[in-house]
């Protein structure tokens, strides 16, 4: 009989942890919805255009693939939608709160370099911490205890 003293721990994904769930799920809606407006408002640029037939140039066209961008709170799924120029004009939307290829957010981009250069050298985790969580995150430095 073989024993090993390896420890599976559980994935971040795997915690179950209702609020958390909330908080991801209303993210994602939130996101979704303000996505959803700025799309609107680029329609409406074209709304007086149309094409030989009388039709809108500029329509929406499904989505593209759904992707993960890592937050504080971990990977939140967004779904950008698409649209389509029916008069070769090359509308392309661009959303300014999910721009193309981003993967994580600002905060987590900020608070990388203090995790590895400085956090976890010195131990004092309370400035990258804060970075991600905020100046709340004060009392969660091993430091300040």
């Amino acid at each position: 009989m073989k024993e090993h003293s390896v420890v599976q721990f559980r994935k971040p994904e795997e915690v179950r942890d209702a609020l958390h769930g909330l908080l991801r799920e209303g993210a994602q809606g939130l996101i979704a919805q303000a996505v959803q407006v700025e799309l609107e408002e680029f329609l409406l640029q074209f709304a007086g255009q149309r094409d030989e037939r009388g039709h809108l140039a500029v329509v929406r066209n499904g989505f593209h693939p759904e992707r993960s961008i890592l937050t504080g709170m971990g990977p939140v799924k967004v779904r950008l939608p698409k649209v389509r120029s029916r008069t070769g004009s090359g509308a392309v939307f661009r959303s300014s709160l999910v721009p193309p290829y981003v993967r994580r957010a600002r905060a987590v981009e900020a608070a990388l370099p203090w995790l590895y250069l400085h956090g976890i050298s010195t131990g004092d985790m309370s400035q990258a911490l804060s970075a991600l969580v905020g100046p709340e995150a004060a009392g969660l430095s091993a430091r300040r205890w």
